[in-house]
């Protein structure tokens, strides 16, 4: 028997046989279990993230869509305030979970791809150690619960072309709309599934009425976000033309989008997931009875490189693609086990476990330039997502002193009026226990929910600029100062006390509204 075919043949033997050391799927929980443990020893190392404070408030006012997202992480949001409370490790739970099931679903992939214990523990490892996923399951946002998803939608289509059961294209149906009901994203997948059924044998699957209801299935689970959206005048369209418009994003060449995600994913993982995206395309799947069929998997490297391809030419952010390398891993898994047996090694993790200030040193000491997304002020931490982390307590803080020392009649009728989602949720987060009222913007979903009872005589105006003070108030002056050192450049602002009587809130909302 030639080599390559005795080989598959006793790594198919030993994924049922018991290891010596412990088999494979037993090692995946292992590095599951770690991966869970390093996220939530490192949820309160820093503070709260701008976004969070967003998603905390949407789940105070529950709907099938908002303006920048769908439904499913303000629920989510919701669950965890009212089971574990809002706490940071509280609210970073579910995320971390999330975390754990990936690592556990590209375990599970690699194995049915026909990795041996060594494929497996690689995939996971390498899971584990993305610096973009170690970054996603960090915080409670959409991206947490997407590479969780896409994976399990990549097994199922893997099981569907090692087994040819059309049935289960319900059960990716029923997947990719709860991913639909997470981010919108999973259509790219989706795309990227379809042209990779149209480029491949599995073709024969569009004769067959099981795809077709799976997509139906999809849409039927999207379908309540999508009548959202239509009943809002898709109010996420807009928002999108907004930030093309702004020209917010970083624009990334095809290059320079290419080498983001070998950063992220870290460098050292690269020969990994290249090695698994060319195994996709011509590696040779040898099954139990000794027959060969290469690049039976190709579906899924379709669906990556369409995926890849697609962000390029919409110019979208580096980590849109990044809840598909999961599968890549895995298949980098088989490729690296058939090729080498096994690979010892050991690389760096990143999360935020340094101390503000040892990171400032860290970063100025290895003298490498952070990719950026986002055209963003950051602050001292060179990165948005720790710069955002910093100073919101602080300004509830500055607010409440500011609030609180207005006269009690002043005070009954002064709103306070956020410039962003950030701002806004960080006085709704800290405001209570600071007695503060929840606070009103114009900025993404809250401009839907409205003024509330205020009229705009009286405002307290965060991040506002002193010009467009001096246009909308008879009377302004300076109450207090929002000043963090680790914080974004444009969260520190002065806080305005406004008075006029010229027009009302209610009467130039619709012109308070800013989407981008």
């Amino acid at each position: 028997m030639p080599p390559e075919k005795e080989r598959a043949l006793i790594c198919v033997q030993n994924l049922s046989a018991p290891s010596p050391w412990w088999p494979g799927r037993a090692w995946v929980l292992y590095i599951a279990a770690v991966a869970l443990a390093v996220q939530l020893l490192t949820a309160f190392r820093y503070g709260i993230f701008r976004d969070e404070l967003y998603y905390i408030d949407c789940s105070k006012h529950l709907a099938w869509g908002y303006v920048d997202q769908p439904p499913l992480i303000a629920f989510i949001a919701w669950l965890e305030r009212h089971l574990t409370g809002d706490s940071l490790l509280s609210l970073r739970l579910l995320p971390a979970l999330a975390g754990a099931a990936t690592v556990w679903l590209a375990g599970k992939m690699a194995r049915a791809l026909g990795g041996c214990r060594y494929a497996q523990i690689l995939t996971a490892l390498c899971v584990l150690l993305s610096l973009g996923y170690l970054a996603f399951f960090h915080l409670l946002t959409m991206n947490a619960f997407e590479p969780p998803i896409l994976t399990a939608c990549a097994t199922v289509v893997l099981r569907i072309v090692q087994t040819g059961n059309q049935k289960l294209w319900l059960w990716f149906g029923l997947l990719a709309g709860i991913g639909l009901e997470n981010k919108y994203g999973m259509l790219f997948f989706g795309f990227g599934v379809f042209v990779g059924l149209l480029l491949t044998k599995e073709r024969r699957a569009f004769a067959k009425p099981w795809v077709w209801l799976g997509g139906v299935v999809a849409m039927l689970v999207w379908l309540p976000n999508l009548i959202w959206n239509f009943s809002h005048h898709w109010p996420f369209l807009e928002l999108m033309h907004n930030v093309r418009q702004s020209g917010r994003d970083v624009a990334l060449d095809p290059v320079s989008f290419v080498i983001q995600q070998a950063i992220f994913m870290n460098l050292v993982t690269a020969p990994i997931w290249i090695a698994g995206l060319g195994w996709l395309f011509f590696g040779r799947e040898i099954h139990p009875d000794g027959q060969a069929d290469r690049g039976c998997y190709r579906i899924l490297g379709w669906t990556f490189l369409v995926m890849m391809v697609t962000f390029i030419v919409l110019k979208g952010k580096a980590f849109y693609l990044w809840p598909g390398f999961a599968m890549l891993f895995a298949a980098g898994g088989v490729a690296m086990d058939r090729l080498l047996g096994r690979l010892p090694g050991r690389v760096p993790m990143t999360l935020p476990v340094l101390s503000p200030e040892a990171f400032i040193e860290y970063v100025h000491a290895i003298r490498i330039p952070i990719p950026q997304v986002e055209h963003q002020p950051l602050g001292p931490l060179g990165q948005q997502i720790y710069a955002d982390m910093f100073g919101w307590k602080e300004m509830a803080e500055e607010t409440a002193r500011a609030y609180n020392a207005l006269p009690p009649d002043v005070r009954a009728k002064t709103a306070i009026a956020a410039g962003n989602y950030g701002d806004a949720g960080a006085i709704d987060f800290y405001g209570p226990s600071l007695g503060l009222p929840e606070a009103i913007s114009g900025h993404q979903s809250y401009w839907f929910w409205g003024p509330r009872n205020y009229t705009g005589e009286s405002l307290l105006l965060l991040n506002s600029r002193q010009n467009q003070v001096q246009q909308i108030c008879d009377q302004w002056k300076v109450v207090g100062r929002v000043e963090h050192p680790l914080s974004r450049r444009d969260e520190r602002f002065d806080i305005y006390l406004c008075q006029q009587h010229r027009w009302t809130l209610q009467q130039i909302w619709p012109q308070v509204k800013h989407w981008n």
